[in-house]
């Protein structure tokens, strides 16, 4: 009797498709990925403060970020403006006016240092430092580009203490 035998052919892996495949998809994900760039500031942490003294020659400003105010203040002079937040919330738009008029005063500083509660909202400390490092004026009938106090030291805020009717 006579057996029948199955020729068995080595199996051969048909890959063309995946190959075609792959040569299409790789340029197009290529092309449409996002390349982001990120833009890093160098930050430095605060001083310690000191007492409380005339403003003088020097400015240390320090900028206090609270639920209920901007404190902008001289670290060896004291305060120097108390902005109140309203009902939208901070206001951002005084700060500025605020660091444009302290930069004219004060030409040569470039330091600033930003303290915040723990509370406090991403969004409100960037809004914050972007008004203390740089803002826009009016020279020649156009709006230029100014820096103020780009050295920004960041930090958290001293607690207050709770004094007697409050």
């Amino acid at each position: 009797m006579r057996r029948r035998r199955l020729r068995k052919h080595p199996a051969a892996l048909e890959v063309s498709a995946f190959i075609n495949l792959i040569i299409v998809l790789v340029p197009f994900l290529l092309s449409t990925a996002v390349f982001t760039r990120l833009a890093v500031m160098d930050l430095t942490l605060p001083a310690q403060s000191s007492a409380v003294e005339k403003l003088t020659g020097e400015l240390q400003l320090e900028v206090v970020i609270r639920a209920e105010a901007l404190e902008v203040g001289d670290r060896i002079g004291g305060l120097i403006e108390r902005i109140p937040a309203g009902g939208g919330g901070h206001d951002v738009a005084a700060l500025g006016a605020l660091m444009a008029q302290l930069k004219q005063r004060f030409p040569q500083q470039t330091a600033a240092t930003v303290l915040a509660e723990p509370n406090t909202s991403y969004d409100v400390l960037v809004q914050v430092m972007d008004q203390v490092r740089a803002g826009r004026q009016m020279q020649v009938s156009r709006l230029v580009a100014v820096d103020y106090f780009p050295a920004i030291s960041i930090g958290d805020a001293p607690v207050r203490t709770r004094q007697a009717g409050l």
